[in-house]
Formats: C-alpha cells, sequence, structure tokens
C-alpha cells in the first residue's frame, strides 16, 4: 500500500464524486492499484481559478473497470473516509512545492507533476496532512466539542507542535473518528458561509468569539451522508432542529420550503430571510449538491 494523490477539479470531463469515486484513465492502473486500502490527498491543480490545491483525504477502497467507458476505471472510495481540510493546503510553499516529491535532482519541479495519479511519500503526505488539519486560528467548538489528540496538530492557544514524520501511520486512525470528522465538517462548512445561517441570514458571535451556528448535513451521517461541503449547512440551533426533524427543507433551487405540519407557519415564515432562498456559499462549488437536497425533500421533509 501506499499514498498516492488525485488530481480532481470541479469542471472535470471524468464521472468523478470525489466522496465516492475517482475515475481515470488505463495509464495510471498500476500506480491507483498500489493505493488500494490506503490514504490519498485531493489535489486541485493551480490553473483552476482560485485552485484549493491539496484539500481533501480519502481512502480508496478497491478499484473496479468503469462498466461505461471502455479503458478507464474507477478508484471506490471507503464509504465514510472522505474529508475535507478545513485549510486547503497551496501547491508552493516558500518558493517551492510543499510536495517536495516532485523536485528532480536539479531542484526543479518534474513532469511528476503533472500526473492525475500519482504516488506520494509519507513524510510529504504528513507535511500536508498537517498543514491542512492545523488549528492556528480555529473557529471555537462547541461546548464539549473540544477534542484532544496528542498525535494531531489540533492546539488551541499554542503555536503548532512539529510531526516526528516516522510517525505518520499512527495518526492515520483518529481520521475516521467521528468527533474528528465532525469538528473538521463544522470549519468547513461555517468557513464556507461565512459563519452565518443560511436559512436566517443572522451572523451571531458569542461573547467568547464563537460563532453560534451549527454545521447540519443535509444527508445525515447515519444515512450515509459523507462529510463533504455540498452535504452541509450553517444553521442556527432552531433552524438546524427544524430542519432535522423536516419541519424545513430545500427544493432544487434553494427555496425555503416549510412543512404543512408546522404549528406555528406564520413564526416559523418569519425566521426565513426576506428572500425566501437559502443565503449559499460564495463559491458554486461550495453550494449544496441536488441529489442530498432531493434525499432530505423525499426522506426527512414532512410535507
Amino acid at each position: 500500500m501506499t499514498f498516492g494523490v488525485f488530481i480532481h477539479r470541479a469542471d472535470s470531463v471524468y464521472d468523478d464524486s470525489p466522496a465516492e469515486r475517482y475515475q481515470f484513465p488505463r495509464m495510471y492502473l498500476e500506480r491507483a492499484s498500489a493505493m488500494v486500502g490506503d490514504w490519498v490527498l485531493y489535489y486541485e491543480p493551480v490553473k483552476v481559478r482560485g485552485s484549493k490545491g491539496y484539500y481533501a483525504i480519502a481512502r480508496v477502497e478497491r478499484i473496479v473497470p468503469d462498466p461505461t467507458a471502455e479503458n478507464m476505471y474507477v478508484a471506490l472510495i471507503e464509504p465514510g473516509s472522505y474529508l475535507e481540510f478545513p485549510n486547503p493546503v497551496p501547491f508552493d510553499h516558500g518558493g517551492s512545492p510543499i510536495e517536495r516529491g516532485l523536485l528532480n535532482e536539479a531542484g526543479r519541479i518534474s513532469g511528476r507533476a503533472q500526473a492525475a495519479v500519482r504516488p506520494i511519500s509519507p513524510t510529504d503526505f504528513d507535511r500536508i496532512l498537517e498543514r491542512g488539519l492545523a488549528e492556528e486560528q480555529p473557529l471555537l467548538p462547541r461546548v464539549g466539542d473540544v477534542l484532544r489528540l496528542p498525535d494531531l496538530p489540533l492546539q488551541m492557544d499554542e503555536a503548532p507542535v512539529p510531526f516526528v514524520y516516522e510517525q505518520e501511520r499512527e495518526r492515520i486512525p483518529a481520521l475516521t473518528t467521528r468527533t474528528l470528522r465532525d469538528r473538521m465538517f463544522r470549519r468547513v462548512v461555517l468557513r464556507a458561509y461565512d459563519e452565518r445561517c443560511a436559512v436566517t441570514g443572522l451572523k451571531l458571535i458569542n461573547g467568547g468569539g464563537r460563532a453560534e451556528m451549527a454545521a447540519a448535513h443535509i444527508r445525515p451521517v447515519e444515512h450515509n451522508g459523507p462529510d463533504i461541503i455540498n452535504n452541509g449547512l450553517a444553521l442556527s440551533g432552531t433552524v438546524h432542529w427544524m430542519f432535522d426533524r423536516g419541519l424545513i427543507s430545500l427544493s432544487d433551487d434553494l427555496d425555503v420550503l416549510v412543512s404543512r405540519q408546522v404549528n406555528d407557519r406564520d413564526g416559523v415564515e418569519s425566521l426565513i430571510n426576506k428572500t425566501g432562498k437559502l443565503i449559499g456559499p460564495t463559491m458554486q462549488r461550495d453550494r449544496p449538491h441536488p441529489a442530498f437536497l432531493r434525499w432530505h425533500c423525499e426522506n426527512c421533509f414532512k410535507r
């Protein structure tokens, strides 16, 4: 097994869904096969406007031939393993690529950097993971959310502790814990929504500097909902409660829907911002995916 990098962009011609599958041509089959059972980093190339760089991690479960395309294969992602970084990591750091294995003997970037599927050394993987999960300026967690993992750099108010690079794989199991994943998901979602409730439009910060917003999964984790930004909403407490109980939902056009079973319709409608629509992230690629919205309407919303 080996760590790897998958290059992905939102406008890709390939049939990708990062939390579920990654499509690639036969030429990368041998490389990708070595990654089965191990972790890969998702990377958005610098030529993409507003590139996120290295922005997520996931575990490859298996690789199968693509039944819909000749000479194409699909890396299937282990359910629940995909996790977006609260801090996307840029390709370049201090004038040199953070993925140092891309440098040739002359110290220049080699053609390997163009490979859509490539292995990455444990040291480079670890360095990127450290920066992606770093919490130098965190969104303060809700009471009870504080996570103490001695092997991950998640300090609240201290300088980052250097990693011991010989211990890379000792930290990997922590990436699957629900506590860590909920914490990281909240940071990703609240950043995308500017810490503002997507339904009311309110941006509430308490006296301690903590955003009074929750990160809601549109399709819940217990129903196989992934920890991906397109499956997340920033919601205030009351709105989150109503959304989880199906008293409100969203249409494909992002209209806020109110259930006929609500006992105080006027009160609920008064909470909705004056546009009647979701106040979404500024980046189109971060907006809720229609598939998750449809799931919520069909399986949770009380019509």
